[in-house]
């Protein structure tokens, strides 16, 4: 399954030619994968009192293209693998058809020590149906 997340680029998004900051791709697939996570009904907040976040261990990440001031962006996400210790997401980013951006993050679940811990079953169980 592909999930797909709109977004528009704003001022405070490009550098002075109007273009892109390169580091606010990784907002961008960040708040694709926050909206998978919500709506797969994960409760980060009960993860939280329950000593449980979401980190990213590792990101791959290619620029190909640039975004400007105004364009109208697409996120499309697909988890390539969910295990108990770790979520591996694709996300690339689009304007129109033109590929702009393409990454692959890896998520793992860490305690609030820092320690990185397998993610509870439901929450695997939950991201494996927004998967199928």
């Amino acid at each position: 399954m592909t999930h797909k997340f709109s977004l528009r680029v704003y001022y405070e998004d490009t550098d002075l030619a109007g273009i892109v900051y390169y580091a606010n791709y990784l907002k961008f697939i960040e708040r694709a994968r926050s909206t998978i996570v919500h709506e797969a009904g994960i409760d980060q907040m009960d993860m939280q009192r329950d000593g449980l976040v979401f980190a990213v261990k590792k990101l791959e990440a290619d620029y190909i293209g640039s975004a400007k001031l105004n364009d109208e962006l697409r996120v499309e996400t697909n988890l390539k693998q969910v295990t108990g210790a770790k979520i591996v997401f694709a996300q690339n980013v689009y304007c129109t058809d033109a590929l702009l951006f393409s990454s692959f993050v890896t998520v793992v679940c860490v305690t609030n020590l820092g320690k990185i811990t397998r993610f509870p079953a439901k929450i695997r169980a939950k991201l494996a149906d927004m998967s199928n």
